[in-house]
């Protein structure tokens, strides 16, 4: 028969090695949701848009169940989210940083709208944007115009193409808003995609 100092010994030994499991399998969990680091620094910094902006921008390109909403650079998911929960339609969130990624995820899970929603750690300069039915951004003017021609490249005529601030040059907008930020009266411009590759880049629009 066992000593009993040595069964106290035995049962220590088992609980300390029960409890460095958990530790091992608490620290795998925590570096399974740390995200990689961004394959190249985002184009813009992270700045959220106002809720309710978000809320204009989708009435502004006339969003419905039948649409498939991509908001490039989507920081916390927030305008797909939206589009979705609020729209009934389907999105795409689009961000280079694997953190925003993450972040749109668990808002759309919160949300009750992550079934709806595709999540693509890319670069918006690589991603294949051509199913869109409305594009949503909020970026730099620098930006805009870099990305312009992917625009009209990759978009279907009729597609809806809505920025928050700054516009695209020569790109004739259909529309445009004003609307209240914490920063005064900001501008929302919207354009329709024609089809073409024969026009020039401003008639690309209408």
């Amino acid at each position: 028969m066992m000593k009993r100092s040595q069964v106290v010994v035995k049962r220590l030994i088992e609980i300390v090695g029960f409890v460095a499991a958990i530790a091992v399998a608490a620290a795998g969990c925590q570096q399974s949701v740390v995200p990689a680091p961004a394959a190249r620094s985002p184009d813009v910094p992270y700045d959220p848009t106002p809720q309710h902006v978000v809320v204009e921008m989708l009435e502004l390109a006339k969003v419905g169940a039948s649409d498939r909403v991509y908001d490039l650079g989507c920081g916390d998911g927030r305008i797909v989210i939206t589009a979705v929960k609020q729209f009934g339609a389907r999105g795409v969130c689009v961000d280079i940083d694997p953190q925003r990624i993450l972040e749109s995820r668990a808002n759309a899970r919160e949300a009750g709208v992550e079934q709806h929603i595709e999540f693509l750690t890319q670069d918006l300069f690589d991603s294949d944007i051509s199913d869109a039915t409305v594009v949503t951004l909020f970026l730099w003017p620098s930006v805009n115009m870099k990305l312009r021609p992917k625009l009209w490249r990759e978009l279907k005529p009729d597609t809806r193409v809505v920025s928050y601030m700054h516009d695209m040059q020569d790109w004739t907008p259909k529309e445009t808003r004003t609307v209240e930020s914490g920063n005064g009266p900001k501008k929302l411009f919207l354009w329709i995609i024609v089809g073409g590759f024969k026009t020039t880049a401003a008639d690309r629009v209408k």
